[in-house]
């Protein structure tokens, strides 16, 4: 069994796929491993499949073999989780393993993925993150989203637990009877909202569909542009380890680079404004996150500005993808390692 006594043993766990192999942010993994051995302490790779009450079979990074080498390793001074898939934090084996790190005592962050319905309920009546949410109702009855769409005549639908743009479409009131629906790659026309409920509800209901007003948004060359914002907790609080600008090009529906946005440097855009209001939003975040779900050390904002100036918040997420920009991936995995080493002291 690997004894690590040099520094401070990290656990990440992640999940297993249904072939057996190991998911998750490989590279993501490997950098962590890096700056770990850097200062003085080692990390491994698990899934809840490895656990027992005694020990845990995971997978470290060897830097001179260049390859992972499963072994026996000890119960570790923190968990990171970066379960990538919903349905594995579902599991009554990842409950079980969770109610074991309480009975030792071992810190573990971040805690659950953000259901997008739940993050509106928790946030709508903050009395300063309040200012900053688009109107947005849970889709479960046929009249209340046809008021919410003759009230707004273009409003998002998005599921309330889907990441990375995926499954969203805009619902927008042509004339008083013509619908629009438009995806990322394709729109479909209905003569009235009742054909289109006829088709959709199924699909809305099943998978707890959120309905959520269009924000007119601010433009930069014709295109629409939205703020990505990565913070982590330090010692004194939550703080902005970088903001990039992700921009619409072939389709408006969602920025994401995956579906054809544009990556942009917010120092193109960069204002005294902006920067307030990134600072304003970030520990309010955070320590609403960490008081209804557990301690949260890591959190990316979506975010945007409409053409009148109006600050929206879009979206929280509690496994950030990577960032195409080098700087900040490289002080995310600083400010993660250090967050780290500050957990595992406590």
């Amino acid at each position: 069994m690997i004894n690590n006594t040099t520094g401070p043993l990290i656990g990440i766990l992640t999940s297993q796929k249904e072939n057996g192999d190991i998911a998750g942010n490989g590279p993501l993994f490997i950098e962590l491993q890096k700056k770990l051995i850097s200062l003085n302490g080692v990390s491994f790779v698990f899934t809840t499949e490895g656990t027992t009450n005694d020990f845990i079979i995971g997978y470290s990074f060897s830097l001179e073999k260049k390859c992972w080498i499963k072994r026996k390793f000890p119960y570790p001074s923190l968990v990171y989780n970066r379960i990538p898939f919903r349905k594995s934090e579902q599991k009554e084996s990842f409950r079980r393993f969770i109610s074991v790190l309480r009975d030792k005592n071992i810190p573990f962050f971040n805690p659950c993925f953000i259901d997008k319905y739940e993050l509106y309920e928790l946030l709508k009546n903050h009395p300063v993150l309040q200012n900053f949410l688009p109107q947005t109702i849970l889709v479960q009855e046929k009249k209340d989203l046809f008021s919410f769409l003759k009230k707004h005549k273009s409003i998002y639908l998005k599921p309330s637990q889907a990441s990375k743009g995926i499954g969203i479409f805009r619902l927008k009131m042509m004339n008083p009877s013509a619908i629009q629906l438009q995806g990322v790659d394709n729109y479909e026309s209905y003569p009235s909202f009742h054909r289109f409920w006829d088709i959709w509800n199924k699909e809305l209901l099943e998978k707890n569909y959120l309905a959520q007003e269009e924000i007119n948004s601010a433009e930069y060359e014709g295109n629409r542009f939205d703020f990505r914002i990565l913070a982590h907790a330090e010692e004194d609080g939550y703080k902005i380890t970088g903001v990039g600008i992700r921009q619409a090009q072939t389709q408006e529906i969602t920025t994401h680079i995956p579906t054809g946005g544009r990556l942009l440097p917010y120092e193109l855009f960069q204002s005294t404004e902006h920067d307030q209001f990134i600072q304003t939003v970030v520990p309010h975040i955070g320590e609403a996150l960490s008081k209804q779900f557990g301690f949260f050390g890591e959190f990316s904002i979506d975010a945007g500005i409409s053409k009148t100036g109006r600050y929206s918040i879009y979206e929280v997420n509690s496994k950030p993808m990577s960032f195409d920009e080098t700087e900040i991936e490289e002080r995310k995995i600083e400010h993660l390692c250090r967050l780290f080493l500050q957990l595992a002291d406590n």
